[in-house]
């Protein structure tokens, strides 16, 4: 396996336009264990990331029930000195569903340090670049959880913390409690999940009412440095393939349209109207095939080549209305 050569950064810089999610590595969602045919195919993903100018690998403790972590350490052990170029960021926060009892979210401080310590011998490495609070947890004590944060910070297990899924009041509280910058914050973001930008322009509407995503957010994250990162950026391919409304149909046709125009792939056009945004949005690619991998290619490497008007037509015809 080839690498390029990379600084190591300590958390995820402006170098960083693309992250890959290692969400769909490892095989099935559940305890059973992952093959060898699963290492080989997580190679394959973490290759074809690598070829694209991506350094930066997004994982959580509960993806694929563990295995995910698991065959990305096999690959790092295949490959000596990876790890050195390349920031790892992993997730913890939630429990899966076991038996009778529901899926729940545990931000106690024991068990984000143990939750820690496990993903860490899962990937083979002595620590995480990034650790994201994978969701709110509304039992959580602040304080509890800033001091097991900062044990993990003092014994050089985690260099940087970050929040997913988290509103400004969120992350205003918590950081309160922190002696350390918090750095990111992943949010769902995509030119299909379009609340982060919708509830901006609807202030003063009937329909902001119905919009779920808490104002402010872009703008505190902004405003402290805290990095967005797009989690499910491509939609799920709702405009590269998996058109499902007249919307979407459009959207696609549009796409399609600007990544001839642009000399690229429509997957780098989606991405680039996320890219585009004042809010230096990070997208997470989730896909584990290498040629879609590969795709996403020019949206790691280019600034985005979206006028303003491409990127407005971009949005209201993925709206299917015009805007207020």
């Amino acid at each position: 396996m080839t690498t390029t050569p990379h600084a190591h950064p300590h958390a995820h810089t402006d170098q960083d336009r693309l992250i890959y999610g290692c969400m769909g590595l490892g095989g099935s969602w559940d305890s059973a264990p992952y093959k060898a045919a699963d290492i080989d195919a997580a190679e394959a993903a973490v290759q074809a990331a690598l070829d694209s100018g991506i350094t930066a690998f997004d994982h959580a403790d509960i993806y694929r029930d563990g295995k995910a972590e698991a065959v990305f350490g096999e690959v790092l052990a295949r490959t000596p000195g990876l790890r050195e170029r390349i920031t790892v960021q992993t997730k913890c926060g939630i429990r899966l569903a076991d038996g009778d009892r529901p899926g729940v979210y545990d931000l106690s401080g024991a068990r984000i340090v143990r939750c820690v310590e496990e993903s860490l011998t899962r990937l083979r490495t002595d620590h995480v670049d990034v650790l994201l609070l994978h969701r709110p947890d509304p039992l959580a004590d602040p304080g509890e959880v800033a001091k097991a944060l900062t044990s993990l910070q003092e014994q050089g297990l985690v260099r940087s913390f970050g929040v997913s899924n988290m509103s400004a009041h969120q992350i205003a509280h918590l950081q309160s409690h922190l002696d350390f910058p918090l750095v990111a914050n992943q949010l769902e973001m995509s030119l299909k999940s379009r609340d982060w930008v919708e509830s901006g322009v609807l202030v003063n509407t009937p329909e902001a009412a119905t919009n779920g995503f808490p104002l402010g957010t872009l703008e505190h994250c902004a405003t402290h440095g805290i990095r967005l990162q797009a989690w499910g950026p491509l939609a799920q391919g709702s405009y590269t393939g998996r058109e499902a409304t007249p919307a979407e149909y459009a959207t696609a046709q549009l796409v399609t349209a600007l990544a001839e125009k642009k000399h690229t792939t429509p997957e780098t056009i989606i991405l680039w109207w996320l890219q585009r945004h004042p809010a230096r949005i990070a997208p997470v690619i989730g896909t584990a095939n290498p040629t879609r991998i590969r795709a996403c290619r020019d949206a790691a490497r280019r600034d985005p080549e979206l006028t303003h008007e491409e990127w407005y037509e971009l949005w209201v015809t993925a709206r299917g209305a015009a805007l207020p």
